[in-house]
């Protein structure tokens, strides 16, 4: 999976769990229509309940920074694409290592709750949930000598790739065209995102 897969379907399954968490916070109808008869304004779990799904990502934009989790989808891949095909290209010549492990997800995860908890900071657990996703939607498991380095040993499995990036980046997009199991994602993950920018630029939009 690639950019668009897997940055708009992280954060339409961010914005889906806010959600849920707004639905599960918010008060029974009549209740909620007796609170609004009153001076005080309503709440925003009351203003998720009114507006339903559009109000959504303007929630979990309110909660967290959202291009955290942007960046956190792509993680490991900014992280071991560099290194693997790059940098360090003749002792990996793999894209998929150290970030793409369970050990890396795990480090990452228990400093965002360490700085939650200690400085209620969200951005290192955004990151974290980004980085979960990217596992999930690499289908990592298929993978075990990575996802679970280093109990199978301390070496990545080497993969062969073209030596010319013209030809690996024709390949990306041959394959990507040419098969619905990586197309289909990265169409969804451009629709998640469009939704997701018009209803932020819809919400800031000043009332008539």
């Amino acid at each position: 999976m690639f950019i668009f897969g897997h940055t708009g379907i992280t954060l339409g399954v961010a914005t889906l769990l806010n959600g849920i968490l707004i639905k599960s916070h918010t008060p029974p109808k009549n209740e909620l229509a007796g609170k609004q008869q009153s001076l005080q304004e309503p709440s925003d779990s009351e203003n998720g309940y009114a507006r339903g799904i559009s109000s959504w990502p303007a929630s979990l934009a309110s909660r967290i920074d959202a291009r955290l989790l942007l960046i956190g989808s792509l993680l490991p891949d900014i992280i071991d694409k560099p290194v693997g095909w790059v940098f360090f290209r003749d002792t990996f010549s793999n894209g998929r290592i150290y970030g793409h492990t369970l050990l890396f997800l795990i480090v990452i995860t228990l400093g965002g709750l360490y700085l939650y908890w200690r400085r209620h900071k969200t951005w290192l657990l955004a990151l974290s949930f980004g980085t979960f996703t990217h596992l999930i939607l690499d289908l990592m498991w298929r993978a075990p000598k990575t996802l679970l380095w280093p109990l199978y040993g301390w070496q990545f499995e080497r993969e062969a790739y073209p030596e010319n990036w013209i030809l690996i980046i024709y390949d990306i997009i041959h394959f990507t065209l040419n098969h619905p199991i990586m197309s289909i994602p990265e169409i969804a993950g451009v629709l998640v995102l469009a939704w997701f920018g018009w209803s932020l630029l819809h919400k800031r939009k000043p009332s008539a």
